[in-house]
């Protein structure tokens, strides 16, 4: 119940028409990119007074019917090629606006994968193969957005750059940690701080080989990104919906149910067992009275963990941190917990998350599972599918990142 809260909290057709700027004297042109971006074109659609058009991008199986702007889905968190046709049709929409126009642009998480145009010089299998090492790497969010906004033709500012001089209201759900509307979705409309050298530099950090073409193009003074709001068109950004909306919508409902909640935080980062090791802290905190938290209570949290992927299993952070979760409290009774994505997708896997309870290591253990061995493989898909405690919800058509719950009895 409490993470449906949190995922209601950031529903488009809730969230997003409040923010809607009055129509322009010109066209009304909408554009976007994310896992929430047909949803909030529908949105847009109930809501908006007067002509539309335009064309969304978004995640496979997270489209919904729209009537004057065009859904097209396209792969995520790697890139496909009905992502690179998708964005190039939306580009050309771009081109030709007038002062006198409007352009909405609906960006949600997701985003950075799903609005592709590959930079001169680059090809879908440059940016595809970088991508995965990254995924792959331990990096954060803001990390893997500062690589991409400098290997593209659309992200850190320059779609905004195709759209002048027609005004830019961008519309943004945030799925990164502090909400940093450069970084949702790779800043598409919006000038960007990071740099090249940046990008090199967290390529060389995380020994990620990228082909040639990547090296030789970021070692380009041309791949450097707008920096200044002074060479974009006139316009603005709007956070709809954030992690810290969602969770303080969970805490609402934990209110209203007696049951305490204790805030953790909505941005936390970091590898996701190193944040399931302090959690169980705070939870054995709790229990021993060192923190004077009243019981029943519920730790909340949000934000986005990363993993750093050395075995062979399935798993998005979601599980890797509840498995991880489960190995730091060791059977504690009275302590249940749940993680998921709110877009339904534990990074790239069919379900939203998973949850444990106290007797989650002793049914493993009769079934034959070692929960440090499937840690160590990275499989915490593997492991609680198993033991039938996977979440799923299919797509949700919002994201405000990881949601996670700790029930203390």
């Amino acid at each position: 119940m409490l993470f449906q809260a949190a995922i209601d909290a950031a529903s488009p057709d809730l969230c997003l028409p409040p923010h809607l700027p009055p129509p322009p004297r010109g066209r009304t042109l909408v554009v976007g990119a994310g896992k929430a971006a047909a949803a909030m074109a529908a949105a847009v659609e109930r809501h908006w007074q007067g002509p539309l058009s335009g064309l969304v991008i978004t995640r496979y199986g997270h489209g919904v019917p729209c009537r004057k702007v065009e859904v097209v889905e396209a792969a995520h968190p790697v890139t496909d090629d009905a992502g690179i046709r998708a964005t190039a049709r939306m580009l050309d929409m771009l081109r030709g606006l007038t002062a006198d126009d409007l352009v909405l642009c609906l960006i949600s998480g997701g985003g950075s994968a799903l609005l592709a145009a590959p930079a001169p010089g680059l090809t879908l299998s440059d940016k595809q193969m970088v991508a995965r090492a990254l995924l792959k790497s331990g990096a954060t969010i803001a990390e893997m957005n500062c690589v991409r906004k400098h290997l593209s033709a659309v992200k850190g500012g320059r779609l905004a750059r195709l759209a002048a001089p027609a005004r830019i209201h961008a519309l943004m759900i945030s799925d990164v940690p502090g909400d940093d509307p450069a970084t949702i979705a790779s800043g598409p409309t919006l000038a960007d701080p990071t740099t090249r050298a940046e990008a090199l530099a967290i390529l060389a950090r995380y020994r990620i080989d990228a082909p040639a073409a990547v090296t030789r193009w970021l070692s380009d003074p041309a791949s450097e990104t707008p920096k200044s709001l002074a060479n974009l068109p006139p316009g603005d950004a709007v956070l709809v919906a954030t992690p810290a909306d969602a969770i303080a919508a969970a805490a609402a409902l934990a209110r209203q149910m007696g049951i305490a909640p204790v805030f953790l935080g909505s941005a936390i980062e970091g590898e996701a067992r190193d944040v399931a090791a302090r959690q169980a802290d705070f939870v054995r905190a709790v229990l021993d009275g060192t923190h004077p938290a009243p019981r029943p209570c519920v730790l909340l949290s949000g934000g986005e963990t990363s993993v750093t992927v050395r075995g062979k299993g399935r798993g998005g952070r979601n599980a890797e941190y509840l498995l991880a979760l489960a190995v730091a409290l060791n059977g504690q009774q009275g302590v249940h917990a749940l993680a998921a994505d709110t877009d339904g997708i534990d990074g790239s896997e069919d379900n939203a998350g998973a949850w444990i309870g106290p007797d989650i290591l002793t049914r493993a253990a009769t079934a034959g599972l070692s929960a440090t061995d499937r840690l160590d493989d990275n499989d915490g898909y593997g492991f609680f599918q198993a033991l039938g405690t996977l979440l799923f919800t299919g797509p949700t058509r919002t994201n405000v990142n990881d949601f996670r719950a700790i029930l203390i009895e």
